[in-house]
């Protein structure tokens, strides 16, 4: 019976890496890629190396969560090559975008309306609150949508962000 060069264990027929230390056998059959797993038992199979990664729904909702992670994954390999993920993130893009561009229409609006004393305000405040709890909620919405594998489609935005992502 053959043993272990470095830790002296006893080593099973045709075992490529010692079921002790994880030590690899010269003379040990085909040869396996990766020692076995802490605690395995002697000759068992090695354990292959995890992958990482995110799945392609979770990419997706991840986009949103500010610009910054959807700039990620337009660049970043596997994410840059699936059609799911590329969409979410230029809609997440084009809807920050798009977020701006109706927050500086709403400033303009506030601003014409604050010359209306009280009652000027208090419109301007309400299309504020107004605008700030409709995007928060097309931005939850896109987000669960993204999650559930949905390629739902923004109107507008969607448009455009399915021609960018192929």
């Amino acid at each position: 019976m053959a043993v272990c060069a470095k830790c002296g264990a006893a080593l099973a027929e045709g075992v490529g890496f010692c079921g002790s230390c994880g030590t690899p056998v010269a003379a040990g059959g085909p040869g396996p890629t990766a020692p076995p797993a802490p605690g395995a038992p002697a000759g068992s199979p090695p354990v292959p190396a995890a992958g990482g990664g995110l799945e392609s729904n979770v990419a997706g909702a991840l986009a949103y969560v500010t610009v910054i992670p959807a700039i990620i994954f337009l660049v970043v390999e596997p994410y840059n090559r699936d059609k799911f993920v590329r969409f979410h993130s230029f809609q997440s893009i084009f809807l920050a975008i798009a977020w701006l561009a109706v927050a500086i229409v709403l400033m303009i609006v506030s601003a014409v309306l604050a010359v209306i004393p009280i009652v000027g305000w208090i419109l301007g405040l309400l299309l504020w609150l107004a605008m700030m709890i409709g995007m928060f909620a097309l931005w939850v919405f896109v987000i669960y949508k993204a999650y559930q594998k949905e390629r739902y489609m923004i109107p507008v935005i969607g448009k455009l962000a399915a021609q960018q992502a192929g």
